[in-house]
């Protein structure tokens, strides 16, 4: 038996995360298919209302992804071309790609070196006139910092609306990240940590009249069947999703607690060491476990695939330095981002995770940067 089929520790393994669950998974969808209605009706009805009432917020409307959720949400906010939308340079492309997909432009705005989350100072420096929007990104599921961020909005007149796709369950102040904004977007994308089993997304807003913009806009921009009052887009989740994620959505809080708990013992094991590990916060729901080395990390990364072990980028490039932004986002000068996108690493983690997993994934690293 070689020495990677000894360790094989992927970034997040679904089948240890879905075990204690799979018999119900199974029979929630053979339910639908045996049911014949595979879009929209009483299982996508059913789920968005049990998310609402999880989420705290008086509507949520799902959609077809979690890129779909941030364009719908743009479009209902009212952003189109002529705005500028202030964002993090340090997130996946579609936060900017959503922005630039309704007309508008992103600003991009250096983050802080500790969190990885938008800098509100940075934030307050970057307005501009034709701003008219700050769209926060919670990134690897720790919520940012949303008091000052509201400030600056309330300051200067701004929209804030709320990316949520890795905080599902992270509360900000006892609310959960999404309800802080205008409109608060999730993406069901499979390694979320409410993850389907396919693409799927989600809208909340405590607002009616965003509400029914999100629920016209998701369906052709029809609110009555054959009747379009504008050009609306075709991003409707599927019910087999919608029941499946019904399942998961009931162990949400015990999912997030075992990231928890998976992260807690890699603090334990990387103290003392080089590598800055995150800082433990209350409110931290862990989607990724993110480290910085000081040095040789794509060497380590390297040296860890060859014992078996996953690791992975998030991101090896900032938005600034995307050739799709290039002459829209390209001249903005973002030094934490660019640091971290060259130090960055994260590692393993998923609900049923086991501690003898966690000590061997942070052993060999702590051997691997020597």
């Amino acid at each position: 038996m070689t020495q990677n089929s000894i360790n094989n520790i992927p970034m997040v393994d679904v089948q240890a995360w879905h075990r204690p669950i799979q018999e119900r998974l199974e029979k929630k969808a053979l339910e639908i298919l045996r049911s014949g209605r595979f879009i929209m009706g009483e299982e996508v009805e059913a789920f968005e209302q049990e998310v609402a009432h999880y989420l705290g917020a008086k509507y949520a409307i799902s959609c077809a992804n979690g890129t779909d959720a941030l364009v719908l949400a743009l479009h209902a906010a009212g952003i189109g071309p002529g705005d500028e939308v202030l964002t993090t340079g340090f997130t996946f492309f579609a936060t900017a790609e959503a922005i630039m997909q309704v007309g508008a432009t992103p600003v991009l705005v250096d983050i802080d070196s500790e969190t990885f989350n938008i800098d509100p100072l940075e934030l307050e420096r970057s307005i501009t006139s034709r701003c008219k929007a700050v769209l926060v990104v919670h990134l690897f599921g720790l919520p940012a910092a949303l008091s000052e961020i509201q400030a600056v909005c309330d300051r200067h007149g701004l929209i804030l609306l709320e990316d949520c796709a890795q905080s599902f369950g992270a509360s900000y102040h006892s609310r959960k990240t999404g309800n802080f904004g205008l409109l608060g977007t999730f993406s069901f994308f499979p390694s979320k940590n409410l993850g389907g089993f396919g693409d799927g997304g989600l809208i909340i807003t405590s607002d009616l009249k965003a509400a029914e913009a999100v629920r016209m806009l998701r369906n052709h921009g029809s609110a009555c069947q054959y009747y379009h009052e504008c050009a609306g887009y075709n991003s409707r989740l599927d019910a087999l999703q919608a029941g499946l994620l019904r399942v998961k959505l009931k162990h949400i809080d015990e999912f997030n607690a075992q990231r928890r708990k998976v992260a807690q013992w890699y603090c334990e094991l990387l103290k003392g060491t080089e590598v800055i590990f995150p800082e433990d916060r209350e409110n931290h729901i862990y989607h990724q476990y993110t480290v910085v080395l000081p040095s040789g990390r794509d060497m380590v990364k390297k040296r860890l695939a060859s014992k078996g072990i996953a690791s992975a980028i998030y991101y090896p490039l900032p938005l600034n330095k995307q050739r799709a932004l290039v002459g829209v986002a390209s001249e903005y000068e973002l030094p934490v981002c660019e640091q971290l996108s060259e130090h960055c690493l994260s590692l393993p983690i998923f609900p049923g995770m086991t501690n003898s997993q966690v000590e061997t994934v942070a052993s060999t690293l702590i051997k691997e940067m020597c």
